[in-house]
């Protein structure tokens, strides 16, 4: 048994439960129990640091770290077009480099679990998301780790080149072959989602195939949808449909998919996503890097749809920091609805109940009995929070922050702002090493 104490404890329990002077008992990896005041032993003192559920991402390439600041000044199909050439060198030796360092990069900003979106399979390349589970494990992060696919290439007029794009029937081949990875019930470590990139690079019948064979498998769907202007113009032209009602015709609105950026939707969008259960993934920082504009997070939440947070990938959100996307989260929401659309509280809520209502998971997201042990304690003798009488907003505000100690089924995965299982500047080290085979 283990008893962190004296802490200010934001639960995200269904009240909002908040403890100025708290503490949580811990055993066998999940939270026994949570109170005020006098703990049931006398267990650690945590000196008045904010603890808080281990964030969710929700949406990340981790393939990405490996291409960073490239396309500086592109929207998001000149982003894609110059460095679709360069993912076509990925091999699994750079993919586990990749994925450490994003693994590392998130559990420092007090992510403990991660969904990854991988769509790149260079052919002839094996073992990619072998590659980044075992990262995971080494790291003891939580993964929900994705079949991607893309089988649109240009000349039957989809984005991607058309040696980098797939069979169909290999694709759904492969997606079974991974679906005996996952696992199930509370404390899961490692699961599965099947994840079509795109409408401008995957096919309907891929879209239809992989949402049939997901279902049977009783895994989770997720894909882009909505991002640009100009993907709703292409959907248009090639489809007849705006995004959202392609979805609709595919069958993909539904309780078991949830959808990166969701950017670009009218109010028609907003409540088909939100009647059907579908769920967003929010990506603000990505979203401003490639002028693609800011999703209808407030209205989205007003209608009842779960919205969760991700920090996207690493060549199109160069920081892998999600507390930093909390922030930003609650800095465009204000932006585009006003200073009352968010409050510090509701943008810390997406990422963790959020994120976990995105991903299926009643065992995660919020410090309550019954759930996983993962934590995220954040200090607050930092100079940016001197002066915060609210130590809560002070930290959502004042981000980003490098976490002071972050436990993963109530192991530390970093312990003093470094992490424990791994050396930060081996990994990065290595990421160096292997990144030199994206230059041109």
């Amino acid at each position: 048994m283990t008893v962190l104490a004296n802490a200010n404890v934001v639960t995200m329990d269904d009240a909002g439960t908040e403890f100025a002077a708290g503490w949580i008992r811990i055993e066998d990896g999940f939270v026994a129990e949570v109170g005020s005041d006098t703990p049931p032993e006398r267990g650690e003192d945590l000196a008045g640091a904010v603890v808080t559920p281990a964030l969710i991402n929700t949406h990340h390439h981790l393939f990405q770290t490996l291409t960073r600041a490239r396309a500086q000044e592109a929207d998001l199909f000149t982003w894609l077009k110059e460095l679709y050439p360069l993912w076509a060198r990925l091999d699994a030796e750079a993919e586990y480099a990749a994925a450490r360092t994003g693994l590392a990069e998130l559990a420092l900003s007090g992510c403990g679990t991660v969904f990854d979106h991988h769509y790149v399979f260079p052919r002839g390349e094996d073992g990619l998301i072998e590659a980044e589970l075992q990262a995971a494990r080494e790291l003891g992060v939580r993964i929900v780790a994705s079949r991607g696919s893309m089988d649109l290439g240009e000349s039957a007029g989809g984005l991607p080149p058309d040696g980098l794009v797939e069979e169909l029937d290999a694709v759904l081949a492969d997606t079974e072959r991974l679906a005996g990875l996952h696992e199930t019930g509370p404390g899961a470590r490692v699961q599965l989602a099947v994840a079509p990139c795109s409408p401008f690079s995957v096919t309907g019948r891929l879209m239809s195939e992989s949402a049939e064979l997901a279902r049977s498998l009783e895994l989770p769907l997720h894909t882009h949808l909505a991002e640009t202007a100009e993907e709703e113009a292409y959907c248009q032209e090639l489809y007849g449909f705006r995004p959202v009602e392609y979805l609709e015709q595919l069958g993909w609105l539904a309780g078991d998919v949830w959808c990166a950026h969701c950017v670009h939707l009218d109010d028609g969008d907003v409540g088909k996503l939100a009647a059907t259960g579908t769920g967003v993934a929010h990506c603000p920082t990505s979203n401003l890097r490639l002028g693609a504009g800011v999703a209808p997070v407030r209205p989205l939440l007003d209608a009842g749809a779960r919205v969760g947070l991700g920090v996207d990938g690493s060549a199109s959100n160069e920081r892998g920091d999600l507390l930093f996307e909390v922030k930003q989260a609650l800095l465009v929401a204000r932006g585009r609805d006003g200073p009352t659309a968010l409050t510090a509280r509701d943008a810390l809520r997406l990422a963790t109940r959020g994120g976990a209502a995105l991903l299926g998971r009643d065992d995660v997201g919020a410090i309550e009995a019954g759930r996983c042990a993962d934590l995220a304690v954040w200090r607050t003798d930092m100079l940016e929070l001197a002066g915060a009488r609210d130590p809560v907003a002070g930290l959502v505000l004042s981000a980003p922050h490098r976490v002071d100690r972050l436990l993963v089924g109530g192991e530390d995965v970093v312990r003093g702002g470094r992490l424990v299982r791994a050396s930060e500047q081996e990994i990065a080290q290595e990421q160096r090493r292997q990144a030199e085979k994206f230059n041109p």
